[in-house]
């Protein structure tokens, strides 16, 4: 029997905490936050749960409630990353992210290895934005400093596992599979939940806007490029969209998790990338044109301010209680829709071919009626749990640390198994150009 410590029990650490309760091989969960109102929350809607209350801003705390755990879910902020990484190796368990990590403290583990000094400009990168070289170097650290340690006690850790990425990254790997070699991928989420109150976003605003105040992120002709925020507009109307939708850049890990690994898994990939559209862009937009999305202190009759800071305190958290969310529909929503698009461009047999995976889940009523929670929470939350459920069913034999692009065919076959049970369906249109 396999024991879990989920940390982070919000939106989408409680949706994974509910759904290991369910799983015949597992014994014990142990949900830790430092809120004690979101712990008691979950544990009391669960038969397997215990809780923590842990500090993840100490190391100490972190091992502390993963004594004889088998796996660390992390769904904390980026800052906490490296002590629960950390946190895993001192106690000998696999690792669960739900993002790959930005955070300034793993990037510092990469800069001060000797590894750094042998740096090849990772694919000959020419990107100009110091967050997207942050977000390199924590991604060199991860898999060349943090991959050896994982694998040399024999563990896995596994990054990027919620809905994007995670979810579209499996999708990737089974529209790229239809193709002899690929040229161009687009990955294209529409967030169409549209609540009658002010609810720009569904989930974390702080990850949000902080990818909406940064230059996006593609690759490009084999290199990495930095792109401009909100920029390089794409028009689609897939057929159950009822307009067509303007989905623009944005920062996000795929690109680079494809881009690294375009040869041994995208079948030499040239170009990535990622495509946003939905009413946090929208929100979103207007203020990084207005340079209200700086993180730069300005002097504003006489007192320093920092545009973001004063933003965020503005935006109202994502819902996370049922209750609340109840209340959000109870009002009425404008809009319960979306997508999530995958299409892939390259040849098979010679011909051009588009290859589009479109993920089909359940909307934001239906996520509600299914398990009480948003969907965001839904896809994220079952997007993140099915590679839990991998975990804890023995499915992965890979050791070190890996990218959720980087499963191997039965593998990624396994997840959708697990997925369609849940009601997140995966169709695939295979067109001649």
């Amino acid at each position: 029997m396999k024991k879990v410590l989920v940390l982070g029990v919000g939106a989408q650490g409680s949706a994974a905490a509910k759904r290991l309760d369910q799983e015949p091989n597992v014994g014990e969960i142990i949900c830790a936050d430092y809120d004690p109102k979101a712990v008691e929350s979950i544990v009391k809607s669960i038969k397997k749960g215990r809780g923590a209350q842990v500090d993840a801003h100490d190391k100490d705390s972190i091992v502390a409630a993963a004594q004889g755990v088998d796996l660390i879910l992390n769904g904390l902020p980026l800052e906490c990353t490296k002590n629960v990484l950390d946190a895993a190796l001192e106690v000998k368990a696999n690792y669960q992210d739900y993002a790959s990590t930005i955070a300034e403290n793993v990037a510092d583990v990469w800069r001060n290895s000797e590894e750094a000094k042998k740096d090849d400009n990772f694919l000959g990168a020419k990107v100009t934005s110091p967050a997207t070289k942050q977000w390199m170097d924590s991604l060199k650290a991860q898999f060349n400093i943090y991959g050896p340690k994982f694998k040399e006690i024999g563990k896995l850790a596994i990054v990027g596992t919620g809905s994007a990425p995670g979810l579209i990254c499996c999708a990737t790997r089974n529209a790229v599979r239809h193709l002899d070699s690929c040229d161009t991928i687009y990955n294209i989420v529409w967030e169409g939940a549209i609540a009658k109150r002010f609810q720009p976003f569904w989930w974390s605003p702080i990850t949000a806007l902080t990818d909406m105040s940064e230059q996006a992120l593609a690759f490009e002709n084999g290199q990495f490029v930095n792109t401009p925020a909100f920029g390089n507009p794409i028009k689609r109307k897939y057929d159950y969209m009822e307009e067509e939708i303007t989905f623009m850049e944005h920062s996000h890990d795929e690109p680079l998790q494809y881009g690294f690994n375009a040869e041994k898994f995208f079948k030499g990939c040239k170009n990535a990338y990622f495509k946003y559209a939905g009413a946090g862009m929208d929100f979103a937009k207007p203020l990084y044109e207005a340079g209200l999305l700086s993180h730069e202190a300005e002097d504003y009759k006489g007192n320093k301010i920092v545009p973001f800071d004063y933003v965020l305190t503005h935006i109202p958290p994502a819902p996370k209680y049922r209750e609340e969310i109840q209340e959000i529909i109870d009002e009425g929503l404008k809009l319960d829709s979306g997508c999530m698009v995958i299409e892939a461009y390259g040849k098979k047999d010679g011909q051009d071919i588009l290859v589009e995976n479109h993920v089909f889940a359940p909307g934001f009523v239906e996520s509600f009626e299914r398990a009480g929670i948003t969907a965001e929470m839904y896809l994220t939350g079952q997007g993140g749990f099915f590679f839990s459920k991998m975990f804890v069913n023995d499915k992965f034999d890979q050791t070190g640390l890996i990218s959720s692009d980087m499963l191997s065919d039965e593998q990624v076959d396994t997840y959708f198994e697990y997925a369609a049970e849940l009601g997140i369906t995966l169709e695939t249109k295979i067109k001649k150009l």
